[in-house]
């Protein structure tokens, strides 16, 4: 008999049916264990000792990994083809080993890159020993992390009350929110202007041209600063006659973007499907892991956690063949397009994202797909088989027009696809400042020829600020920077949103007030530590540890002997000092200058009472930062740490009316999201007749600003139908409740995790949450009851535990444990609870005004 691990019961179920009877594949439902959250889970005075805790939920199934071993001859370890996989590998390796299970067992590792029948077979007729190099990479980033979070994050609970946590690769990001927004703040808008002029020919075609030179000097864009300037450059076109002065002529030629990475892949889903990243790799994990179709589970795209551009020799002739075959030998290059990955150590899981069969294009597919998924596999085929067509010919035409004099130029330029090549199938999205110019098409103009003067307009622009991060712009900043690895992108983002250092507003990320002091704290007194090289330095240093180019712990020890010096010094720190640093750097935040208008700075109290020395500061209290007056006590004005009469982007004035997303298609009725007393809520009709119309909240997770039609018509819809649990066949569904986002499963509910969208939840996920959930313990029977015999039992319940008697319950007294609760103690408090005329059990109703009232 021969055992396989892999993560997930629904991979596991795929890769039985590959493998047959003689195999049993078992699923560890992730992770098996982790790093205590306590101080000293990492204990650098002892080379760097590490103390692993087996997850509580995850012991039955290590049991039952156990239990499967008893007797077999092998075991394969199938987890995932990246660091983490083998790092789960490694610790059911390590668990089993110490359970005594392995004796006489061979343990092999196998992995491959997609989940299909012939990649299985041929992963396990190649098995191989663990990857030592990878799992100690894995070993020091966590290392690193944690001694990063449990060393920061008290210095920050001391020094900055109200901060939530910092964390090695999160707190970079945050910085660049951080440091983008003021930015943004410091931007001032400049004025300029633009000439534009219309021109028409002896055949009528006309042509639009804008100015470039003016008194024989080249323009640049602000050389027109006002509307006087603009209105005598106009004079100056209107007073002179026009011929074409040049033709410029040229062919360029636009080349295919390689296969998805993990981040070009999320970044390409925000700009086309508005998904964020967290959404992407669930739905692409769903893909990866399988999807029945024709009666047989199949994994649709390769491993999606890679940073890898590079396809199989396989893959890249069946991508070719079908060019071939869909669109003729002339969209087919002449050799296949080899493509090299910018990353310098692409050693996770090595090739692209991609279809794990060609011929499986999205029309063939989509009736086994939900929404998402069909929209992403679209995506992942679509851009595979554009890597493999030829280039796109555009002809580019630039027209300079001008008087005999040359006093005055302007430009007229046209783009024309010749020829459409890889254009046919797919057109990389862009993002802010990259906007790629349309077909624009020019009449056959020739040198010398005339042109009819018709109109000539000046128009007015600003110049506009940087753009605030999108998820996709983020991603691509990290990944330049060389901060992050394909696997933790979307931790990344989620992190920052969770702790409330960042919100999304119209799918921008706004820093919030707290997320800026943390930024400032530590860019103040861990500059280094948050500084974007020294980041990206340390990812290359586990990059060559997972080469075996780097001792694991001599980067362990090296980072910990500066990092803790640091700390040591931080904790010396006087709040005074961390004051002065946060105001004087937050200042043009909180009290920016305006001109003209009053001293930000001036306390209103002082001002009014006609107090001198009302300064107003940043002031640290124990519930966080706030502003206050440097007359204090004396003065004990304060305001909340916020811009006062600031106004904000428009983009965050959320709109507090209903706002129509649209019609539902079965019913008629229109679609609206509102907001209610406990928050927003989509909404379908108006209650046309005294009806009440049909309701759904949105999750703490979901932006009404940026809620579509699509979704609101699937909250609607809930509860939904997830799939049936692989052990018991009955049906997991999913929906939202009193008390949030649930999965229920025979009867039983779950409340789902902060990263879980109850829309996109799939199978996989919602299993290994129902495993996660603790049991619930048994009643304890303390005897039978000495007035008719019936069972006196002791309980946990919600508001914590409680005897029972019949219909009667009483919940035990502050400093009576469960444990010491005799059957004696229960009868007499069951009788004193009898005898005020309660049954002890909470009862719902409703009051005035339809309150939800609650009784105990």
């Amino acid at each position: 008999m021969n055992v396989v691990v892999v993560e997930s019961p629904a991979k596991a179920k795929t890769i039985n049916k590959y493998l047959g009877s003689d195999y049993t594949v078992l699923a560890s439902y992730g992770h098996i264990r982790d790093l205590p959250s306590r101080d000293g889970s990492v204990r650098p005075d002892a080379d760097f000792a590490m103390d692993w805790e087996v997850d509580a939920g995850a012991r039955k199934h290590i049991q039952k990994i156990a239990e499967a071993l008893r007797g077999a001859q092998h075991l394969y370890l199938a987890t995932d083809p990246d660091r983490e996989g083998e790092a789960i590998s490694w610790h059911v390796l390590q668990v089993l080993g110490d359970k005594k299970a392995l004796e006489g067992v061979d343990v092999k590792r196998v992995v491959f890159n997609e989940i299909t029948r012939n990649a299985v077979r041929a992963a396990f007729d190649h098995p191989r020993d663990l990857d030592r190099e990878l799992v100690e990479a894995y070993l020091a980033r966590r290392a690193l992390d944690y001694l990063v979070g449990f060393s920061l994050s008290p210095v920050l609970w001391r020094k900055l009350p109200g901060s939530r946590s910092a964390g090695r690769v999160q707190s970079v990001a945050l910085r660049l929110v951080c440091e983008r927004e003021a930015e943004i703040e410091r931007f001032r808008a400049q004025e300029y202007w633009s000439v534009t002029g219309t021109f028409r020919t002896a055949d009528g075609d006309e042509v639009t041209a804008t100015l470039t030179h003016l008194n024989g000097k080249k323009l640049d864009k602000l050389a027109l600063g006002d509307e006087t300037a603009a209105r005598a450059a106009v004079a100056a076109i209107e007073a002179r006659d026009f011929t074409v002065a040049s033709v410029e002529r040229k062919q360029t030629r636009r080349h295919p973007a390689p296969p998805f990475t993990t981040s070009t892949l999320q970044q390409e889903a925000s700009r086309k499907l508005g998904f964020g990243a967290k959404r992407t790799m669930m739905v692409a994990q769903r893909l990866y892991e399988g999807v029945a179709i024709g009666g047989e589970t199949v994994g649709l795209i390769t491993y999606m956690r890679t940073d890898g551009v590079q396809m199989a020799g396989e893959a890249v002739a069946a991508a070719r063949d079908l060019v071939a075959d869909r669109y003729g030998d002339r969209h087919l290059p002449e050799k296949p397009r080899a493509y090299k990955t910018k990353a310098k150590n692409a050693q996770e899981a090595h090739e692209a994202i991609r279809p794990t069969d060609m011929s499986r294009d999205p029309d063939a597919v989509t009736r086994y797909l939900d929404a998402d998924q069909a929209k992403l596999y679209g995506l992942i085929w679509r851009r595979t088989v554009a890597s493999q067509m030829e280039s796109a010919v555009l002809d580019q035409v630039a027209v300079d027009i001008g008087p005999p004099d040359g006093a005055v130029t302007l430009r007229a330029t046209g783009s024309v696809v010749a020829f459409d090549g890889f254009f046919r199938l797919y057109r990389e999205g862009r993002d802010d400042s990259e906007d790629e110019n349309g077909d624009r098409r020019l009449p056959d103009l020739k040198v010398g020829q005339a042109l009819e003067r018709m109109a000539v307009e000046p128009e007015q622009h600003f110049t506009q600020p940087p753009p605030r991060f999108t998820e996709a712009s983020l991603v691509k900043r990290l990944e330049e920077l060389g901060i992050g690895r394909p696997s933790t992108y979307a931790a990344i983002l989620s992190v920052l949103q969770d702790r409330s250092y960042v919100t999304l507003v119209k799918n921008r990320f706004v820093p919030e007030d707290r997320g800026r002091l943390v930024t400032t704290f530590l860019t103040e007194f861990f500059e280094q530590y948050v500084e974007y090289s020294f980041t990206a330095d340390l990812e290359e240093k586990l990059d060559d540890i997972s080469a075996g180019r780097l001792d694991w712990k001599a980067v362990l020890r090296d980072f910990w002997a500066a990092f803790s010096r640091k700390v040591d010094e931080t904790r010396e720190l006087r709040v005074r000092d961390v004051l002065d640093a946060l105001d004087a750097a937050l200042g043009p935040h909180f009290f920016p200058d305006r001109p003209g208008g009053p001293d930000a700075r001036a306390c209103p109290a002082c001002a009014e009472e006609g107090r001198d020395g009302g300064r107003l500061s940043l002031k640290l209290g124990r519930y966080g930062a706030f502003i206050g007056c440097a007359n204090y006590p004396d003065c004990r004005y304060t305001r909340r740490l916020a811009v006062e009469d600031g106004e904000a982007p428009a983009e965050a004035a959320a709109d507090t009316g209903p706002r129509v997303l649209g019609t539902d298609p079965a019913s008629g009725l229109e679609v609206s999201v509102r907001k209610g007393p406990y928050g927003h809520y989509v909404q379908l009709g108006a209650g046309e007749g005294g009806d009440k119309p049909k309701r759904a909240s949105l999750t703490r997770a979901m932006d009404p600003e940026t809620l579509d039609l699509e979704r609101a018509l699937r909250l609607l819809a809930l509860p939904r139908e997830v799939g049936a649990h692989p052990e018991t066949g009955h049906m997991i569904t999913a929906g939202i409740g009193r008390y949030g986002p649930y999965l229920r499963h025979d009867g039983a509910y779950v409340s789902l995790k902060k990263d879980d969208d109850v829309l996109e939840i799939g199978l996989n996920r919602a299993v290994t949450l129902i495993a996660e959930k603790p049991a619930k313990a048994p009643p304890k029977v303390l005897g039978k009851h000495p007035d008719d015999g019936k069972p006196v039992t002791q309980r946990s319940g919600r508001y914590g535990p409680y005897v029972e008697h019949g219909k009667v319950r009483a919940t035990l007294p502050k400093g009576l444990s469960a444990d010491a609760v005799t059957l004696d103690k229960a009868v007499e408090l069951l009788a004193a609870k009898a005898a005020k005329g309660g049954d002890g059990k909470a009862k719902s109703g409703r009051g005035k005004g339809g309150a939800r009232t609650k009784t105990r």
